[in-house]
């Protein structure tokens, strides 16, 4: 009996460690979602500086991106039920220009 609740104790410890993990990943994922939208603003400057400054971390985040999905995968498998996550696809910025009118 006593094996019994220790391992319902311990499933209940691995359920709360896999629930924290997903918290703190999903907060990291939040965090690089602002951070690339800031990205994006700072690539709108006309300074050339903090125009590349915004280039280049749009590049460190989309590595940092990628491991996060890796986060999600693996705390997916480690608690044998699909975990709910924002998953995001890349990032694109794309400028609309208007198309030049007919005579």
């Amino acid at each position: 009996m006593d094996r019994v609740k220790e391992r319902n104790r311990m499933e209940s410890k691995e359920q709360q460690l896999a629930r924290l993990l997903s918290l703190t990943t999903r907060s990291l994922t939040h965090l690089t979602a602002a951070m690339s939208e800031m990205s994006f603003e700072m690539m709108r400057s006309e300074d050339p500086a903090v125009k590349s400054a915004g280039g280049r971390m749009i590049d460190h985040l989309a590595a940092i991106g990628a491991g996060l999905d890796q986060h999600w995968e693996t705390l997916a498998a480690y608690s044998d039920m699909p975990i709910p996550y924002e998953g995001t696809e890349a990032l694109v910025e794309m400028e609309l220009k208007a198309l030049p009118q007919e005579s």
